[in-house]
């Protein structure tokens, strides 16, 4: 599966895609109809008539906004549960494969080539997504590359960008995002513009990884490679020196001025709120536009949960959670990141509970820049893909006195968490609280009662008598 088309075969096999034939308008209409799709649960959407635009541009939204999704991304049956998902993924993403290096002629995303004032982005039809979004967005489900100069290290992430004008785009990267560290750090001080490459409509999988919060050095590409079982084509871009997939949709090219701010915003945003107002966002003045033939532009409808954002980063989040719990001693069994969370909240599984643990699990959490800012601890009893079973145990477990720890911290939390003021966003002021849901250790055995369930609290022999009548029983 090279790109995103091929993926496309495989989901409308499934039933997971549908093809809108009516016209459809890129002026909030696209929108509100993926918004609705997406609050039922539904599937991804082709739209195949864009008003204002001639046959073959066209739209898909939500390539990954359902579990099944993912899982025919990844390659696996679409009824593959959660936590064989999850499982599959740990499993590949320490086999790095390196990327391919393909020559130009044999780049798909270089069928089309316009430079210069040629590259005009009202070529391409963005939509306008939700209503009261400051413009339209051309970037949200999307991949910017971007070059350290000092390491040469390549860096994939996912960030909004709105359509400012012909030839610019603004954007606003979170100051803790890997995108601001390296503009600041690298080419802020040497008063040079940065290299950018916005790559939209790319195998699903390298999206997905652009979401995943590795550390600085790690490739993304090679990551990608490993979840996708081959490695990605890449292709050097037409007017910088940046490695772009070479199967992808479209490719916008340009640079980031060190000494311009453009407007951005406001915009629906992942975790499930318009995002304030129009903020001081950068400026991405576009160099170069490529696409494919009758280009795919994948969007987004971001906003309450579920859909792609909060799907791939409760993936991707969740296993790197996973690793470094357990580099730091901590006895992990699983880490489930709920989609309807929006990276907010996570359930760790110990296989030993108590206060104390609770506490390092939330040193944890503090200590990294994470977008997390509630934890629930449970036992291994607990299945943390069931939140079901979560619910129940941070409703009997956790002690409203004695089971919750809150850590405040400045200068590295999530500027888009909801319940922060205006005040705490600007600074990054924030707080991370913990939920004990465990039993305490100090607890004498027969002081914990047994759960009240056909599993746990009926004899072997009981089970298998009523197990092995179950039929007769019309059941």
């Amino acid at each position: 599966m090279k790109g995103l088309r091929e993926f496309m075969d495989e989901i409308e096999k499934s039933g997971d895609l549908v093809r809108i034939n009516k016209e459809v308008d890129w002026d909030i209409e696209a929108g509100a109809i993926s918004r609705r799709v997406y609050d039922q649960y539904g599937p991804s959407l082709f739209f195949e008539k864009i008003k204002d635009y001639p046959q073959g541009h066209t739209i898909l939204n939500g390539p990954v906004g359902t579990w099944r999704r993912v899982a025919i991304a990844m390659g696996l049956a679409p009824d593959t549960p959660v936590r064989e998902i999850y499982a599959e993924y740990e499993k590949r993403i320490d086999n790095r494969v390196k990327p391919n290096i393909v020559e130009r002629r044999d780049a798909p995303c270089k069928e089309n080539i316009f430079i210069g004032e040629d590259a005009d982005i009202y070529r391409l039809p963005a939509p306008l997504i939700h209503e009261g979004d400051g413009g339209r967005y051309i970037g949200t489900w999307d991949i910017v590359v971007t070059g350290d100069p000092d390491t040469g290290w390549t860096n994939w992430g996912m960030y909004r960008f709105m359509v400012h004008n012909k030839n610019f785009l603004a954007g606003w990267p979170q100051t803790t995002s890997q995108f601001a560290m390296m503009l600041n750090e690298k080419y802020v001080p040497k008063n040079k513009p940065m290299p950018v490459a916005l790559v939209i409509g790319s195998h699903p999988i390298d999206h997905m990884m652009a979401t995943a919060p590795f550390k600085p050095g790690v490739s993304e590409a090679e990551v990608a490679g490993a979840v996708r079982g081959e490695a990605v084509d890449l292709v050097k871009c037409e007017t910088c020196d940046l490695m772009v997939p070479a199967n992808a949709e479209i490719v916008i090219e340009g640079e980031i001025p060190v000494d311009v701010i453009v407007p951005d915003g406001p915009f629906g945003e992942y975790p499930g709120y318009r995002s304030g107002t129009m903020a001081e966002g950068v400026a991405f003045r576009i160099k170069a536009i490529t696409h494919r033939n009758n280009p795919i532009l994948s969007m987004t409808a971001l906003g309450a949960p579920v859909d792609d954002s909060s799907i791939a980063a409760s993936l991707t989040a969740a296993v790197g959670m996973k690793k470094g719990l357990q580099r730091r001693g901590i006895d992990v069994t699983d880490v489930y990141v709920p989609p309807e969370g929006v990276t907010h909240l996570v359930v760790v599984g110990v296989k030993t509970g108590g206060i104390e643990v609770t506490k390092k699990v939330l040193d944890f959490f503090v200590a990294r820049r994470v977008m997390v800012s509630k934890c629930i601890v449970v036992d291994q009893d607990v299945d943390v893909f069931n939140m079901g079973q979560v619910i129940h145990a941070f409703a009997t477990k956790c002690h409203p006195g004695r089971s919750i720890v809150v850590e405040h911290f400045v200068g590295k939390s999530n500027a888009l968490t909801p319940c922060y003021d205006a005040d705490e966003r600007r600074i990054l002021k924030g707080a991370f609280a913990a939920f004990d849901a465990t039993w305490p250790l100090e607890w004498p055995k027969e002081n914990i009662p047994p759960r009240a369930t056909f599993e746990d609290i009926y004899s072997e022999k009981t089970k298998a008598e009523v197990v092995a009548k179950w039929n007769e029983y019309g059941l």
